[in-house]
């Protein structure tokens, strides 16, 4: 079993979740790749790892189905023997982006599963493994970040369960961090804003004009490493008398202003 710190990311074959994985790598951490389909991309990130001097190792899991969690956190152990970290980023957009009006229940059902259900149940897994741990002194502390997004609170009606699944990931953030905080482990909440990423590159030149108009008080595109690095931040264990707490990454979004 290696001394250091073990981290589990899902979703971190690309985008966001990539750049949180290859941040903790910096920072000393092995990691756990988890992706869904594209294992090519999975394989460049364990690559990208392991030329820092970490080691890393790719695990296909879809975070919605029960068994794949299961696979996924027992694979984990199983390989590391412990886990430090474990970041709730594997997320998908709102299918088709449907008006509220003509929303499905299909739809409804395969985002919650895997924006909220998905994520809940994987954190329920985790924090039993770093209770573990912690009982038998194998890691010193557990953190779990929940990525969430702007749309918890800022309403687009064309993406009512995305923007519902998202506002409940504060709740499920503060419920697992009371009943943890005796424990040693810390849970957080980060919030991104407008990132670039594949999956808002179809709405590139809204945001673009958005931004440019004043959108938020810093006046440029989010980038994935701009969230890693709050990930990172919250991983070190620098915020130890803090819990609970929602990390905005949204260049002042949040900011009301007049």
């Amino acid at each position: 079993m290696s001394d250091s710190p073990v981290a589990l990311v899902t979703g971190s074959s690309r985008g966001i979740g990539r750049a949180i994985a290859v941040a903790l790598a910096e920072t000393g951490h092995n990691l756990v790749v988890n992706y869904v389909r594209n294992a090519a991309a999975a394989a460049e990130v364990v690559h990208e790892i392991e030329s820092l001097g970490r080691r890393a190792i790719a695990v296909p899991a879809s975070v919605a189905i029960t068994a794949d969690r299961q696979r996924l956190l027992h694979t984990t152990i199983e390989q590391f023997q412990r886990l430090d970290v474990l970041v709730n980023n594997a997320g998908i957009t709102s299918p088709g982006r449907k008006d509220l009006l003509d929303a499905t229940e299909q739809s409804w059902d395969e985002v919650f599963s895997t924006n909220l259900k998905g994520p809940f149940f994987l954190a329920q897994q985790a924090a039993r493994e770093m209770l573990a741990g912690l009982k038998s002194h194998t890691i010193q502390r557990g953190t779990i970040v929940n990525i969430s997004s702007i749309s918890a609170y800022a309403v687009s009606t064309d993406r009512a369960d995305y923007c519902m699944a998202k506002a409940a990931q504060q709740m499920m953030t503060w419920l697992l961090a009371t009943r943890l905080a005796e424990d040693h482990i810390r849970v957080y909440e980060v919030c991104p804003g407008v990132i670039a990423s594949d999956m808002t590159a179809p709405v590139q030149e809204k945001y673009d004009r958005l931004i440019e108009a004043g959108l938020t008080p810093i006046r440029r595109w989010g980038t994935p490493e701009d969230v890693a690095q709050a990930v990172v931040m919250l991983a070190s264990g620098a915020l130890p008398f803090s819990t609970g707490e929602r990390i905005n990454v949204d260049g002042g979004f949040h900011i009301r202003r007049l």
